[in-house]
């Protein structure tokens, strides 16, 4: 399977690199029993690239990584400052409830976006945290030429620095979760009690690239999460699986949407179903392929699930990810990973008009960061039983495009920048203006408390962004990729850079 996907990549191919032989299956083995099992999942893919794997020599796929002091050499070759690093005695960070805690946590794509901050939320707050990441999510940047507004470092030197500022470990296992004989081994290993699947590719407009991404995208989705599913009935069918989705498998239907399951009564009969899925991308329809597979694997197999239909997010800082400036998080801008907000603040950052797409009437739910980690640490405490699955909407405000370009705007004439919006042409097929109601109440009732869109928020933002503006391609401002012209030549080269 890694073959596969490195020449979907346009990678050379690591020969052998994706499977565990049963020698160092046994090398890797813990000396403790362990019991007990719980699963999250995502629709975020993790973080570094597969070419990575070339670059860490003696390494082998599916080895507990011990990690040493990093050398400075790196840091420097990063452009990550060392200075005033936070020690363990000086990191304040609040721990906050720990319901959880001494949880055994396997977060796979915990070196992406949603994966890594959720990996520090989670040690902070005491639970055993491994993370699971065959590291392609920097491979995407360096296959369409794209680069994080911040510059972080590699998941070596992040977990070395998290354990030189906290005093917790992180493990970390390099692999695919395509690859099932990996994951089994894992598995085996580690036993999780809980295990947080944001191991999959999550953008909508690389998806629609061109054919071959669109069958990856598939592929890789669906199949890790199907081999996800098997691992949980092979080696613990008690563990919980909470399995992160998105609110675009919805669509935008002219009712209210409810979490997950809606009554409907006809022709005299009435019962209660899966809420119909209108998904507007072959990401999208991952998602919805995910979703249906795990209902029928809690079904069949008795096993226990939470779907979390995440909305979109934004921010970069957690109170961990700014502990020191190796922890800090990724923050893409560009049209392909970029979602809306985090794109505008940075197009106002830099001076360029905020890039509405047609009418700018879409609406959706959005969400920061903060709380993101929050819900997987809420679904995690709080497991399903067996042979249910649970469907949560992750989101806690919902604003259309206009309204977030309008935000945007205001609060940059705040900090004096003249902030233009314009409308340019939608490189998507989607309704631009439509009734949009979602239910998202469930994840409140247990506890979370939501960090609003506020003004404050918004002008931590656009002062981040002024701060690393220097740092900005604006090439990559615009959107490059057209629902409408999706075709089956190789369009890599093409899908970052408007023409």
């Amino acid at each position: 399977m890694a073959a596969v996907m490195m020449r979907i990549l346009g990678l050379p191919t690591i020969g052998g690199a994706m499977r565990q032989s049963p020698t160092e299956a046994k090398s890797c083995a813990r000396q403790t029993p362990r019991k007990g099992c719980v699963a999250a999942a995502h629709g975020h893919r993790s973080s570094s690239g597969m070419s990575s794997l070339a670059t860490l020599p003696g390494m082998r796929c599916g080895r507990r990584v011990a990690l040493a002091a990093p050398p400075a050499a790196i840091s420097r070759r990063r452009g990550v400052s060392r200075a005033a690093a936070p020690t363990v005695a000086s990191f304040n960070g609040n721990s906050g409830s720990s319901g959880g805690a001494g949880t055994r946590v396997l977060i796979i794509g915990g070196d992406g976006y949603c994966g890594w901050a959720t990996a520090l939320h989670l040690s902070q707050r005491g639970y055993e945290v491994c993370i699971l990441d065959n590291l392609v999510r920097r491979t995407y940047d360096l296959q369409l030429g794209l680069e994080t507004l911040t510059p972080i470092a590699s998941i070596h030197e992040r977990i070395r620095k998290w354990q030189e500022v906290s005093g917790k470990q992180i493990d970390l296992r390099i692999g695919d979760v395509v690859d099932f004989d990996f994951l089994a081994g894992v598995f085996k290993d580690f036993n999780p009690e809980a295990v947080v699947h944001f191991g999959e590719q999550r953008s909508a407009p690389y998806s629609m690239i061109d054919r071959s991404k669109a069958v990856y995208t598939q592929h890789n989705n669906v199949i890790g999460t199907v081999n996800v599913l098997f691992a949980i009935k092979e080696f613990n069918p008690h563990c919980h699986l909470v399995k992160l989705g998105t609110m675009g498998e919805y669509g935008t239907p002219n009712i209210d949407i409810e979490e997950g399951f809606i009554t409907i009564e006809h022709n005299g009969r009435s019962d209660t179903l899966p809420y119909p899925k209108q998904a507007n991308s072959f990401y999208h329809l991952s998602k919805v392929h995910d979703s249906h597979n795990i209902h029928f694997a809690t079904k069949v197999w008795k096993l226990a699930a939470t779907d979390l239909n995440q909305g979109i997010v934004y921010g970069v800082k957690t109170e961990e990810t700014v502990a020191a400036p190796e922890l800090i998080n990724r923050y893409d801008y560009d049209g392909v990973f970029g979602t809306a907000l985090n794109r505008f603040v940075v197009q106002a950052a830099v001076g360029h008009p905020l890039t509405v797409y047609g009418k700018g009437g879409q609406t959706r739910g959005f969400l920061d960061i903060r709380d993101t980690v929050r819900c997987i640490q809420i679904a995690i405490d709080n497991p399903a039983e067996p042979g249910e699955m649970r469907v949560y909407n992750q989101f806690t405000e919902q604003f259309s495009v206009n309204d977030i370009a309008g935000i945007v705007k205001r609060e940059g004439g705040k900090l004096g920048l003249n902030v233009e919006v314009t409308s340019v042409p939608n490189p998507r097929v989607e309704a631009e203006e439509h009734y949009y109601n979602a239910k998202h109440s469930k994840l409140q009732d247990l506890g979370l408390q939501p960090h609003l869109l506020g003004d404050n928020m918004v002008e931590t933002l656009l002062s981040f962004a002024i701060e690393n503006k220097h740092r900005v391609n604006m090439d990559l401002i615009k959107p490059a990729v057209d629902w409408r012209k999706t075709g089956t030549a190789d369009a890599s080269g093409s899908a970052a850079v408007a023409r």
